[in-house]
């Protein structure tokens, strides 16, 4: 059965909240912090783990997955992906020890890149014409982009009102609907590569680069960023990744073909999400320690507090942004869009010790929403558009990592430098006066951060609007409900 406009939509709706519910998971976790601590007996050293197992595994596996879904089929993986981040959820949901709750967190961390990794690819499958995609790119940034601030708020409400195990089993219902939806809805075919080769080297060493880089990054400030396990660590990963390098160029049939890269739109798109995702990690992370710490917001005031950027970021995503990209190319809105943003996080650097959420919070927050609005469809249509159908989950994986790395590389980078600055202010100025100067100069630096990746979109990637070249249009199998 060929799938009409309407069904296309909701199946991409069904991507959508598999999305919402696995980026939740990276931020509703942080609100239930102090009840599981209490409840597991956690120490301040190893409660880490409960959000570092999920980063370390998640950020580890989305190149594979992206791999895996080109061979054995985009709807399979995601499938396959999302069964195993509900089952997760409901061990994790249901864990009375600190053990098996990592354990689980990490199983989780795998489901959701797998699901992750492939749901891009599926999305450009769904909608080939160019106007469509823009729209469809836009709602699909819109909830990669805002489910953050919505998981502060759910985890606020979940926590306080029933428990900290909610905040896990809250997915497995989600998750059912999802697999439900998902086998009558997305389109089910084989693997656009599949009869290749997996190339086991460059997925190992591809991983363990990945997994060890994290793991020094997330621990980087408790460890010290010149001690011998976070500098050891970081040398192990660029040793891995250079032979990764050796090997992508050698073997027959690379998990990542290093031509990828000469696509200029998707290179220029990967660095300019590193750049934009750890500003943006800025914004989120920062905004809320200050609104927590400084200005003595609860959990749900800061939740409520994003609230008028979300609304933006879901306006222009639902329309005006493909708009924008439809008359303006790709660089221009880009451009504009991070721009906005690097204004929002200058902005903040003004932030006082008794600021007020109208004054000094909000308009920031505004110039932030319409920043993001403007600037997540034009990315994520530039780095797919001039990639064959074959490679599309994997360009899919290596984007998803470009923000990912960028996102924890950025946060760990900026919670560092405001540490940094805290400490020196605290010899001289109050304890908030100097925790807030802190965040000022973190929020510097993702203003910096967002200003370059604004000025290299618009530099290198194309005024035109996007062709939909490198997703051809489906055989009519391919949109068949049939099982894979």
């Amino acid at each position: 059965m060929t799938m009409d406009g309407r069904t296309r939509w909701i199946a991409l709706y069904v991507l959508c909240l598999a999305t919402l519910m696995i980026v939740l998971d990276m931020t509703i976790v942080n609100v239930a912090l102090p009840s599981i601590k209490a409840d597991l007996g956690f120490s301040e050293t190893s409660l880490a783990w409960v959000v570092n197992a999920y980063l370390l595994t998640y950020g580890g596996c989305l190149l594979l997955g992206g791999r895996l879904g080109d061979l054995l089929g985009h709807r399979r993986l995601f499938l396959i992906g999302i069964v195993l981040f509900t089952l997760a959820s409901l061990a994790c949901g249901t864990s009375t020890s600190q053990g098996f709750l990592v354990a689980a967190r990490a199983v989780q961390g795998i489901g959701g890149a797998v699901a992750s990794a492939v749901s891009l690819s599926l999305m450009m499958v769904l909608f080939t014409e160019p106007a469509d995609r823009a729209k469809a790119m836009g709602i699909f940034g819109f909830v990669a982009a805002g489910g953050g601030s919505v998981g502060v708020v759910l985890g606020g409400v979940l926590t306080d009102y029933l428990n900290w195990h909610w905040i896990f089993l809250v997915n497995v219902p989600i998750g059912a609907l999802v697999v439900f939806l998902s086998l009558r809805l997305l389109p089910g075919a084989p693997g656009t590569a599949r009869g290749e080769r997996i190339d086991l080297g460059g997925a190992a060493t591809v991983t363990g680069a990945l997994m060890l880089a994290i793991y020094a990054i997330v621990n980087g400030n408790q460890e010290g960023w010149t001690s011998t396990q976070t500098l050891g660590l970081l040398g192990g990963a660029v040793v891995l990744l250079g032979i990764f390098l050796w090997i992508e160029s050698h073997v027959r049939a690379p998990l990542v073909p290093l031509r990828l890269f000469g696509h200029r739109n998707f290179s220029t798109a990967s660095i300019v999400g590193v750049l934009w995702s750890a500003a943006m990690f800025a914004w989120f992370f920062l905004a809320a320690l200050y609104m927590q710490f400084v200005l003595g917001y609860s959990p749900l005031q800061i939740g409520l507090a994003f609230l008028p950027s979300s609304l933006i970021m879901a306006v222009f995503s639902i329309g005006l942004s493909a708009k924008l990209v439809m008359r303006f190319g790709f660089s221009r809105p880009l451009a504009v869009g991070l721009g906005l943003a690097s204004a929002g996080l200058a902005l903040f650097i003004r932030l006082p010790v008794d600021g007020s959420f109208v004054v000094d919070v909000l308009p920031s927050m505004l110039l932030l929403g319409f920043g993001a609005g403007m600037a997540f469809n034009p990315v994520l249509l530039a780095a797919m558009d001039d990639v064959e159908q074959t490679e599309a989950g994997l360009a899919s994986g290596v984007v998803n990592t470009a923000f990912m790395m960028g996102g924890a590389l950025g946060l760990a980078v900026l919670a560092s430098v405001a540490a940094s600055r805290t400490s020196t202010l605290d010899a001289t100025e109050s304890h908030l006066a100097a925790l807030t100067g802190g965040y000022h100069l973190a929020f510097l630096v993702g203003a910096i951060f967002a200003a370059v990746a604004a000025t290299l979109g618009g530099l290198l990637l194309p005024n035109s609007a996007p062709a939909g070249a490198g997703v051809h249009e489906p055989e009519p199998g391919q949109l068949a409900t049939a099982q894979d």
